[in-house]
């Protein structure tokens, strides 16, 4: 049995962490290539002007234009290379931290989200979008980052939805990493950069990926709705410090090395729906969390369960939860074929899937949450 774990060198975490920066990008040299939206980098300018000033180091402006694509990785590495750059830093959401990534390809790579939205800033693997928007391709690093320096204030201090969003997709951990393990499925630490002659990428998750990814659902159900209250009044508590930890690192570790299944899959079939364009990444995904306990036929109380905790923290549990009030079933079978394309994660659930199957899942998890929470509300 091959196996493949994969996680960042080293990961930090902790009130005005930024502040320590300059520490990081010291260990490789003087200077670092900045990676970030205008807007995330007034937001935290203060903290990098005092930590570049300690540290004696210097941070590179890369004008960043938003979009994560083969152009702007070429221009920013032309900087890099310009300036003599040691480093790369990737500060903010996810397309500044995936530009990051596909810059540095790998090497001396820091991390620093500047909020907690979703599982990718572990990760080794980047998305690819044209310059339009559309998307590209995916791509896969040697490693993982460097350093992930996760600064807590900063995240407290950003709106609620964004921690509650990653909450969401930190709930899907678990159960994709069940089902991934449950038919020895290909995980993504296995995948190596590019084309290499000679290497085959198939490898399963580990143990310590699976309790990992438990762990992670078990977080959220202690300190998520406590985590939410911390951050609608912006100051860190042992809760947010707690579910920012899982949404970043459990979940990030859970994801990659444990393996996704349906859950994923199917939120990349909703948003072909054009009322979801308008909800986040994680909020997609509890839904088809939902759904895929429900193609799954898990126990009701451990469905019952998953529901009351998205109803905790506000995430969505029916398809008008994401902006769908009604579905024909043309476009529930559209949905469900997108998510059954053979490259999908879908197919690492331990049965068979079929495109009507899979649609049914979907309608009953919708009929399901929507009568579920209307008997919440009515108690």
């Amino acid at each position: 049995m091959r196996k493949a774990f994969i996680s960042p060198t080293k990961y930090v975490q902790g009130e005005d962490e930024l502040l320590n920066l300059g520490y990081f990008v010291k260990s490789f040299g003087d200077s670092a290539l900045l990676i970030a939206h205008p807007d995330d980098v007034q937001r935290v300018k203060a903290k990098l002007d005092a930590t570049a000033e300690k540290f004696n180091i210097t941070f590179v402006e890369s004008g960043f234009r938003g979009e994560c694509s083969r152009e702007e990785v070429a221009r920013l590495q032309e900087i890099a290379k310009e300036k003599g750059c040691t480093c790369t830093i990737g500060l903010g959401g996810g397309k500044a931290i995936d530009a990051a990534k596909c810059v540095a390809e790998g090497d001396a790579l820091i991390i620093c989200p500047t909020i907690a939205a979703t599982d990718a800033p572990t990760s080794h693997s980047a998305v690819l979008y044209t310059p339009e928007g559309s998307f590209d391709d995916y791509a896969y690093f040697k490693q993982s980052p460097s350093v992930v320096l996760v600064d807590t204030t900063v995240i407290a201090n950003a709106p609620t939805r964004f921690l509650v969003s990653g909450m969401g997709d930190a709930l899907s951990t678990y159960f994709e990493a069940r089902a991934t393990a449950k038919s020895y499925s290909r995980v993504n630490a296995s995948l190596p950069m590019g084309s290499r002659e000679g290497y085959t990428p198939s490898a399963v998750g580990t143990n310590a990926a699976l309790a990992l990814a438990k762990l992670c659902y078990e977080m959220l159900l202690t300190d998520g709705a406590k985590a939410k209250v911390a951050s609608d009044s912006n100051v860190v508590t042992q809760a947010l410090e707690n579910i920012v930890e899982t949404n970043i690192l459990l979940s990030g570790l859970g994801f990659e090395s444990g393996g996704l299944a349906a859950a994923h899959a199917i939120h990349n079939g909703l948003t072909v729906l054009e009322g979801t364009h308008h909800y986040f990444h994680g909020e997609k995904v509890s839904f088809g969390t939902i759904a895929q306990l429900v193609l799954e036929n898990a126990p009701t109380e451990e469905l019952h369960q998953v529901m009351d905790f998205c109803l905790s923290v506000g995430l969505p549990v029916s398809l008008a939860d994401i902006g769908v009030e009604t579905i024909t079933q043309e476009e529930l079978l559209k949905v469900a074929e997108i998510a059954c394309i053979p490259e999908e994660s879908i197919h690492a659930m331990p049965f068979p899937i079929t495109v009507p199957e899979v649609a049914a899942a979907i309608a009953a998890a919708d009929r399901i949450g929507r009568e579920y929470k209307a008997r919440q509300e009515a108690k």
